[in-house]
């Protein structure tokens, strides 16, 4: 069957009529509950251990920190390797991180320097398997249906953004974070089963063997310094990384202190964020073109910035997570659009090293962000710095909106047959 459509459905789902792309949406959809289980658990275990806002952002720098230093090394790997074999890694490496965090938490053993190990040891992971993960997309789907296989992509990714942190809440209130972090542990079955399943468009794997990493890495850095459709995005979504995505951090700060709860409080507000971000994803997922996308992007991130600054300054549990669900909306659709943007206009072979610039900046600027917050916090409150992001997003939604005015160079170059009227 390879990339044709064995199933017809409708227009919005129409990606997951591809035998490949739907093996792999299901296996991921299965894995990133468990994902966003333990990402839940493991932020309240470390402020249940020790009410630290600082390590908190310290945790998240762990976990983060290895995409800033090997995610152009990730990204040349991809380019380099079939990235089917590299998922089976990493994700079969990422499932041993789970279990070995569930044991020591369900014995009772567990210490914030075990935590930091593991995040950082995870993060390692992730450096290699993000842009594998990425640029896969393209094995499993035509050219013309990739644009909705990223946006279902998004809606998997927030739609276990829904139900894993709140199945996380229950859990930990009847179990603790162990169990979180076992469910997560078998969660990887699922994708590992799937990925086994899948025969991937053979055209786009592993073209760049013969040059070294190093060679890879400059000549991926030279194509997008060279293409400001590709470099400003990725210089905006660097900002909102640093200084606006870190909100999420702050989570178990919000729900304890600002707003008076538990964690199931925590798991509502982190399923609050999940649920705008699925219809954000949905509604993208309904585009056919990629026409007037810079300009959605820019005013979604304009957006994002108003909606942290509006819940910075609520004190009403209700209230914060209406909002939230108005920021999730605004965040995946800037995500998610940007990514659809940069996929399009990347040429086959650099795929992986721009994407993986582009979990450099999302992820591998995000650290930095998590210790300036968790250091904001402790000094100037947890609002202050969230307010504070929400205003750096207005000035990355101003780059984006300059950054692809119409008939650019390298839309005109046909860099992934995208022409200028697209725009």
């Amino acid at each position: 069957m390879g990339n044709r459509a064995f199933i017809t459905f409708p227009p919005v789902l129409r990606a997951l009529g591809h035998r490949n792309y739907w093996l792999f949406w299901l296996g991921q959809s299965t894995s990133m509950i468990g994902t966003w289980m333990q990402t839940t658990a493991q932020m309240w275990l470390v402020y249940r251990l020790t009410h630290s806002s600082f390590l908190l952002g310290l945790t998240g720098f762990a976990s983060q920190i290895p995409m800033f230093l090997l995610g152009l090394l990730g990204g040349a790997t991809a380019d380099r390797y079939p990235k089917k074999r590299i998922l089976l890694l990493t994700q079969s490496l990422a499932a041993c991180q789970a279990l070995v965090l569930a044991g020591l938490t369900l014995a009772g053993v567990i210490s914030v320097w075990q935590i930091l190990v593991l995040a950082t040891m995870l993060g390692t992971v992730s450096a290699f398997d993000m842009p594998a993960r990425q640029s896969f997309l393209i094995e499993t789907v035509d050219r013309g249906t990739l644009g909705n296989a990223i946006a279902l992509n998004s809606f998997a990714v927030n739609a276990s953004r829904m139900v894993g942190p709140a199945l996380a809440g229950i859990m930990l209130s009847l179990w603790g974070e162990g169990v979180c972090f076992l469910l997560n542990a078998v969660s990887y079955l699922a994708v590992i089963y799937s990925l086994t399943l899948i025969r991937p468009n053979v055209r786009h794997a592993g073209g760049e063997r013969r040059s070294s990493s190093l060679a890879l890495v400059r000549a991926g850095l030279a194509y997008v310094r060279s293409r400001p459709e590709i470099n400003r995005p990725l210089v905006a979504i660097g900002l909102v990384s640093v200084v606006a995505m870190p909100y999420t951090v702050l989570m178990p700060v919000f729900a304890r202190e600002i707003l008076h709860g538990g964690p199931r409080a925590l798991g509502v507000l982190m399923a609050s964020i999940g649920t705008g971000a699925v219809v954000g994803a949905l509604l993208l997922a309904r585009r056919e073109h990629v026409r007037g996308m810079h300009r959605i992007v820019g005013r979604a991130m304009a957006a994002f910035g108003v909606f942290l600054i509006l819940f910075s300054q609520s004190r009403s549990f209700i209230l914060s997570a209406g909002i939230l669900a108005l920021t999730g909306f605004s965040m995946v659709t800037t995500l998610a659009g940007t990514n659809t943007l940069l996929q399009s206009l990347t040429s086959d072979a650099m795929r992986g090293r721009v994407m993986s610039l582009h979990g450099i900046m999302f992820m591998g600027m995000a650290p930095f962000g998590s210790l300036l917050a968790g250091s904001g916090a402790a000094r100037f409150g947890a609002p202050a710095v969230v307010a504070t992001g929400g205003a750096a997003c207005v000035v990355g939604a101003l780059i984006v909106l300059r950054s692809l005015p119409p008939g650019v160079p390298g839309a005109r170059r046909g860099l992934g047959g995208i022409k200028p009227e697209e725009f």
